[in-house]
């Protein structure tokens, strides 16, 4: 009887369409913890107060307190081998976008493409006056709000709370999920939806589902064909390992 790993191998090495849904999980090993897991950044900085739309508008130098943090923490770390493993599997053609709900930035550091960033990239910031970008490490932390040069208020360029995911954003991911016939998901819980709503989506049209996480989630019995328990380095570097020998 074929192990998890080489069914989920063969299901890659067979796709023609195949694609990937990555969560926080993917990042742990890198030193950013889940934001709603013990001692994530929530506990810290209660999302109601420092990660919604309003209370950005109401208060923008108070809600920066926690971006600043948050970005001398992400400009610390580096992509660990999970990161590197989608690489791999983008290099060889066996896997195709890479839709993530992390902000860090650390696909596309890994050398991943066609990365679609779900809820935005926390590296970069956005005037809410002219909409000019800017990489936001260049903001100055003891300023409160980083500004525009013509006088606007600087925002991370992320979906907070009370925001829709960009139109662009969100027919690039449903167009994915659409040609799938695999679904790689790592490491999140598929319960945050419009995102969560990728796997369904690729489901009802027949794609294979395998899901790799340290627990079980609703995914598991619902949607899931192949479950690689465990965390997302290990798993996706044995991943690769199988695909290789192939």
């Amino acid at each position: 009887m074929n192990s998890p790993l080489q069914i989920a191998a063969e299901a890659l090495a067979s796709s023609q369409h195949a694609i990937a849904l990555t969560g926080a999980g993917v990042s742990v090993d890198s030193g950013i913890p889940d934001f709603r897991s013990p001692g994530g950044i929530w506990d810290t900085y209660p999302p109601e107060v420092y990660a919604t739309l309003d209370a950005f508008l109401r208060d923008p130098d108070r809600v920066w307190e926690m971006w600043y943090e948050l970005d001398a923490m992400i400009g610390k770390v580096d992509p660990n081998p999970a990161h590197l493993a989608l690489t791999t599997l983008q290099q060889r053609g066996v896997l195709g976008p890479i839709i993530t709900q992390n902000i860090d930035n650390l696909h596309q550091e890994a050398g991943s493409v066609d990365v679609i960033e779900f809820h935005g990239n926390a590296r970069q910031m956005r005037c809410l006056e002219c909409q000019a970008p800017a990489p936001l490490r260049t903001a100055q932390p003891t300023q409160g709000a980083p500004r525009c040069p013509c006088g606007g208020i600087m925002k991370p360029d992320v979906v907070l709370f009370g925001e829709l995911i960009p139109e662009n954003t969100l027919e690039a991911a449903t167009r994915a999920a659409d040609e799938a016939d695999v679904v790689l998901v790592v490491g999140t819980s598929a319960t945050v939806y419009p995102a969560a709503a990728i796997p369904v989506t690729a489901k009802s049209h027949g794609a294979f589902i395998i899901e790799c996480n340290v627990e079980n989630s609703e995914l598991s019995s619902q949607i899931t064909d192949c479950f690689l328990q465990g965390p997302a380095a290990t798993q996706l570097i044995a991943l690769a390992a199988h695909l290789e020998v192939r």
